[in-house]
């Protein structure tokens, strides 16, 4: 192989990197987009179970209706005959066969309603399963991405944050030197001043029982006033 088409087979490759990678970024986004609009299909085959349902009710409906003109007129064609009436019996009898023919071709469209309505909703209830199993895959792989996408980070980031950290620890202890100089500064002047102005030395002797310090307790001045 030449070198060209060393370089041509090298560039071609990384174009399909690129595109591939341009089409993993924008998976999840198109996979929304999917979602939405499987939920659109979805609603408007709710509504559509919704009209097949109100037509199978509404043929059950004259189904029922025929069924009862039926039962009605044969009762009146036994009961015209029972009374000798035979042309008023034929007469409810063509009613009924009329009835009887109506019946018929209403209960074929009831049976198409109610074999439609049937597939409707196992078809719908198939397809909101499997879309919300896609949407449970979606929100794992979402979850996985921002996991990855946070490792990644940190990893990245590891060596910074650690310099970070040793820099903020050397700080924090060059704080606590400062503030631990600053504290025996504080007691070392304390010192001097008492012991310019005398006070070490009156408290040394109170410390050592020499001296009440110029104070007095109760039991004292209660000895005194009994002494008088």
């Amino acid at each position: 192989m030449s070198v060209w088409k060393k370089l041509f087979t090298a560039i071609k490759g990384g174009a399909n990197d690129a595109a591939e990678s341009v089409a993993d970024g924008q998976a999840l986004r198109i996979l929304d987009q999917e979602i939405r609009e499987a939920k659109q299909e979805l609603r408007r085959s709710d509504e559509a179970l919704v009209s097949i349902v109100a037509k199978r009710k509404m043929s059950q409906q004259k189904v029922e209706a025929f069924n009862n003109g039926i039962t009605e007129y044969e009762g009146h064609a036994r009961g015209a005959m029972e009374k000798g009436q035979q042309e008023l019996a034929l007469e409810c009898a063509h009613k009924v066969a009329a009835l009887r023919n109506e019946q018929q071709a209403e209960q074929t469209y009831l049976d198409q309603f109610i074999k439609s309505e049937q597939s409707m909703r196992t078809n719908i209830t198939q397809a909101k399963d499997k879309l919300r199993q896609l949407e449970q895959q979606v929100d794992i792989v979402k979850a996985n991405e921002a996991v990855q996408k946070a490792q990644s980070a940190v990893s990245a980031t590891n060596v910074g944050a650690n310099a970070k950290m040793h820099t903020a620890v050397e700080s924090l202890e060059r704080i606590k030197q400062r503030q631990t100089e600053k504290s025996a500064q504080l007691e070392a002047a304390a010192e001097m001043a008492e012991e310019q102005s005398g006070s070490s030395l009156d408290k040394k002797l109170a410390e050592a029982g020499i001296t009440a310090g110029g104070k007095s307790s109760a039991e004292d001045e209660l000895a005194r006033i009994l002494g008088k």
